[in-house]
């Protein structure tokens, strides 16, 4: 794989820039204001403090009432931080497409200030804020009066799923309690063939109810907790009737 190196331009590095975080309605309104005046920033130098930045909207993004008339900035320490501007050009004809390998990076300047544009509480924002209280408050759906029937909607009163989940409760029947003694002798039976079951597969065989099934499994079965038959179940020794696996050795002839 080739690698192209780009050239950055630096000749702005030492132009000093403000960072600026406005509300997300601020962010709105000048974007729909297009080519017009946002409004004007007044900075007010009081020696010895910190100034004063406000920034006051235009009459034009003040007709509709729904921003703030005046900003103030909350500044905020850049000292133990270095952020830098940095920009590209995109093809007007297909600004969707990539940047050649050969343009040029643009460094427009390093981040001096950082402020957070906050609306100064007068009419305008209390009346945006309201509105958005209101808006906020609105139910999704609402009720509607009809006067007349309506042919397009028709309710359905069994669905599908539902029709399927009674089919499959029907062929399985009720699982009704078999006697205690005739469920222990399936488990017996069971456990003559395997050592050990979990319960799903005990359940299969003794078609019992799973809470009957356990309170039966507690008396006669020890539910194992460690591996290697971890959530399994098997016979307590005293109800065990396994073959003795003991290989028998023939004694070796006398001499």
């Amino acid at each position: 794989m080739t690698h192209v190196e780009k050239e950055l331009d630096v000749t702005s590095c030492s132009r000093g820039l403000w960072l600026v975080k406005i509300p997300k309605y601020m962010r709105e309104k000048w974007a729909e204001c297009g080519g017009c005046d946002a409004g004007k920033l007044k900075i007010a130098k009081v020696p010895g403090k910190i100034p004063t930045v406000t920034f006051a909207s235009s009459e034009q993004l003040l007709e509709d009432g729904k921003i703030a008339h005046e900003h103030k900035f909350i500044l905020h320490s850049v000292k133990e931080m270095t952020l830098g501007v940095f920009s590209q050009t995109v093809s007007a004809a297909n600004p969707d497409a990539v940047v050649p390998e050969t343009e040029k990076l643009l460094m427009e300047g390093q981040v001096i200030q950082k402020f957070e544009c906050q609306p100064v509480v007068d009419k305008n924002y209390l009346d945006q804020k309201r509105a958005a209280v209101l808006k906020a408050a609105q139910p999704n759906r609402k009720a509607e009066f009809i006067d007349r029937p309506v042919h397009v909607y028709r309710p359905i009163s069994h669905h599908k799923h539902t029709i399927d989940s009674e089919l499959k409760k029907k062929a399985e029947g009720k699982k009704a309690r078999d006697d205690k003694d005739k469920v222990m002798e399936m488990l017996y039976a069971a456990f003559e063939k395997h050592q050990y079951y979990n319960i799903k597969d005990l359940q299969k065989i003794t078609k019992q109810p799973i809470m009957h099934l356990k309170e039966i499994l507690k008396e006669v079965c020890d539910y194992n907790v460690k591996n290697p038959h971890k959530n399994m179940w098997e016979l307590k020794p005293e109800y065990r009737h396994y073959k003795s696996e003991e290989a028998v050795v023939d004694d070796p002839p006398s001499d």
